[in-house]
């Protein structure tokens, strides 16, 4: 089979092309952005990409097109597809109808931790010698790519609930019909999709509907929007985790099933909200076979997922990070993390409000709040719709913000110290401010 890609170079497309090649169909795909390093990865796959989407993509003349997310009615190669009545399909629909069919699907949602716990679980999974595929929306360290293909019955997927496509607004892991499926948190995101916290509640359930009477629920227990997913209808067991009568990980992490001692985990990985991920991952894993301690063993080797507090580099003495963190709650995680490390040194904590949420400015007034912990705060306020240094004033004199990356770059350069911790936040590239960081820390 010929699948031609639309968006291809989006980190979930990418995987789905990766998939495929190596199922050993031809993969062509285009985007509107055809750069490094997707674009390097894609093609060291043999996969090729055009630039754009010029409708006169079609003479190539793929069984079917696959159409991501970014594309919209109006897209001038979408529109050809649609005039001529050429075959084409979603990405998670053909994701599901040409990979997952047949697995045991073990699907891991939620607002928070996605990417994390997804690759903890398939990285439980490896360690017992499962040899899990999967498809997650990172790069865990520990296989260095965030999709592969197996003949294992095995598959993990990072379940969005961001929508499918243009022509099916349900969220993508309604398509994945998982065996166990992980509800890590539910918080209101997307707020250009999302008119409410309900209308995701809703797509929660749907969720949940699909998984089958012998599969499991792994539900984070502390969360009343979860609570009330449920109790609009669940056919399948449940455990829940972060309550005594569920799975439970101490500071120490020692870690407890209805209260039965299960194993302490050692690893280097901050903050209660891994401890929540770690938890969600052993009980899902546990699902499919291993055992719990197994699970607490693997996770003492797991490398984290890259872009999730991930030392980019130390210049001077400062050390300089790269986090994901794009929601106020996982600004907030992350910086505590990162506070229960650093102990009493500076945390300089530098800001992209980029998601399509943040630009909205939804949620700009908790900005303030997720962040005082940071000794110091930097925010980058270029393409807002909102006045940044406005929503950040009531943290004082220790927030700046800048319209100019350049100018940010300088300012935290200046204020940076021999101990101090930069943390940079952001869901995007940030214009490769890590790098320039280091090079302005680095100079004489």
């Amino acid at each position: 089979m010929h699948i031609h890609i639309l968006g291809i170079c989006g980190t979930f497309m990418g995987g789905i092309a990766v998939l495929a090649k190596q199922a050993g169909h031809r993969v062509t795909g285009c985007d509107a952005g055809v750069y490094p390093p997707m674009s390097t990865q894609l093609e060291a796959q043999g996969i090729e990409l055009i630039e754009g989407f010029d409708p006169g993509q079609i003479k190539l003349e793929p069984d079917v097109f696959v159409t991501g997310n970014v594309v919209s009615r109006g897209n001038p190669l979408m529109e050809e597809i649609l005039n001529r009545g050429l075959p084409y399909v979603s990405g998670p629909q053909w994701l599901a109808e040409n990979v997952l069919l047949g697995k045991w699907v073990l699907a891991v949602a939620g607002t928070h931790g996605k990417t994390t716990t997804s690759a903890m679980l398939a990285w439980i999974l490896e360690d017992a010698g499962l040899n899990p595929g999967f498809l997650i929306g990172g790069v865990p360290q520990n296989f260095g790519v965030s999709a592969r293909l197996t003949d294992s019955p095995f598959f993990v997927v990072e379940a969005d609930e961001y929508d499918t496509a243009f022509f099916d607004k349900r969220s993508k892991f309604v398509h994945y019909h998982p065996r166990t499926a992980v509800l890590n948190n539910l918080e209101f995101d997307h707020a250009d999709i999302f008119p409410d916290l309900g209308a995701i509640e809703t797509q929660f359930h749907h969720l949940v509907r699909t998984v089958p009477g012998n599969g499991l629920v792994v539900a984070n227990g502390r969360e009343e929007s979860l609570d009330r997913v449920l109790a609009r209808g669940c056919w399948t067991p449940v455990e829940r985790f972060g309550t005594a009568q569920g799975w439970v990980m101490g500071a120490t992490g020692a870690v407890a099933f209805k209260e039965e001692f299960q194993g302490t985990l050692n690893w280097q990985l901050l903050g209660e909200h891994n401890r929540m991920n770690a938890l969600a991952a052993i009980a899902a894993a546990r699902h499919a076979g291993v055992p719990a301690n197994m699970g607490i063993e693997a996770l003492a080797r797991f490398e984290n997922v890259k872009r999730r507090m991930e030392v980019r580099g130390v210049a001077n003495g400062v050390t300089v990070y790269d986090d994901f963190a794009h929601h106020p709650t996982a600004i907030a995680t992350t910086v505590a993390g990162l506070r229960s490390k650093a102990s009493s040194a500076r945390i300089l904590a530098v800001l992209e409000p980029r998601s399509n949420t943040m630009k909205l400015g939804v949620m700009k007034d908790a900005l303030p709040g997720s962040l005082h912990d940071a000794d110091l705060v930097f925010c980058y306020g270029a393409n807002l719709g909102w006045d940044a240094a406005a929503a950040l004033a009531p943290l004082g004199d220790k927030t700046k913000t800048f319209n100019d990356l350049d100018e940010l770059v300088k300012a935290v350069s200046a204020a940076a110290r021999p101990g101090d911790q930069v943390l940079v936040m952001s869901n995007g590239g940030f214009g490769g401010v890590h790098e320039k960081l280091l090079a302005a820390l680095a100079a004489p």
